[in-house]
């Protein structure tokens, strides 16, 4: 990895940090980076990691990112990357998501790993990741940006904690076994009911065994293994819908049941949108 205390990787850190701290999306962190290469990236994110828990923040799983083509697509971007899931993302089921807390939210439908095991051997394939699991979960993602407009490229995606926001997991815990999720067929629908995205498993990594099991590898090979107990969002399961302050999101994921999330009314949320460029964006 880069060094952490290369110039250009600490000020793309910090920008990222003031972003959060004053609510306002910055520009992309590309422009300041040495590089754009997955390893700068993944550098910059190790440093908010860092200070995250040094502000006393508690790791408690990961997620996958970029996954399913159509979000490829959107971000014009074309492998997965990862991010860290803290405790204080979580959004309990039936909560609202704090809208004070984003700055330019999309929700996915996703497909939640829950470890029973620890994932760390040096054979890794798709029976270790199913051995390991103890449950799955239909899952709601709310993907952020602290870079204004999602102008990002792959480096800056990576660097943004792979642009992580909130998660909430559904109540239904469904035995992995050997289901083929590749044939899991979700709906996301909004307050109205309309069908706002849709998609199935197999848009995520063409399976999202496969997904968690290069997950795996990649943390097990930077010396961060995925763990027992831990949360893993598997990527989305079609393409991210933009979302604003009194929104509700539901979705249906057969085999696995439902999750909705709703977006509470607080009168900072649309800033980031306003700094964005002022339109909001359904399925960028």
């Amino acid at each position: 990895m880069p060094d952490l205390q290369a110039p250009g990787i600490r000020e793309a850190a910090e920008r990222l940090l003031e972003a959060t701290r004053t609510h306002v999306p910055c520009a992309p962190v590309r422009d300041v980076l040495p590089d754009g290469s997955a390893e700068t990236g993944y550098a910059v994110q190790a440093i908010l990691t860092e200070r995250a828990l040094a502000d006393g923040r508690r790791i408690v799983g990961r997620k996958v990112g970029l996954t399913s083509p159509a979000v490829q697509a959107q971000l014009g971007v074309d492998r997965p990357d990862f991010g860290v899931l803290f405790a204080d993302m979580e959004v309990p089921a039936g909560a609202e998501a704090d809208s004070g807390r984003l700055l330019q939210p999309k929700v996915e439908a996703e497909i939640a790993f829950v470890l029973a095991a620890d994932l760390d051997a040096p054979d890794l394939d798709a029976a270790a990741v199913r051995a390991a699991t103890d449950h799955v979960v239909a899952a709601l993602e709310i993907v952020d940006s602290r870079i204004a407009g999602w102008d990002i490229t792959f480096a800056d995606t990576v660097a943004d904690n792979a642009s992580s926001g909130l998660y909430v997991l559904g109540a239904e815990r469904v035995e992995l076994g050997d289901r083929d999720l590749r044939t899991v067929r979700m709906e996301l629908a909004d307050d109205t009911g309309a069908t706002v995205s849709e998609g199935t498993g197999a848009a995520c990594l063409g399976d999202p065994v496969e997904a968690v099991l290069w997950l795996a590898a990649t943390c097990r090979d930077l010396g961060a293994p995925l763990r027992a107990g831990e949360v893993v969002l598997s990527g989305a399961l079609g393409p991210m819908v933009a979302a604003a302050s009194g929104d509700t999101y539901t979705a249906r994921l057969s085999e696995l049941g439902s999750v909705s999330v709703g977006f509470s009314q607080d009168e900072r949320a649309g800033r980031g949108a306003v700094h964005a460029g002022g339109v909001r964006e359904d399925g960028r």
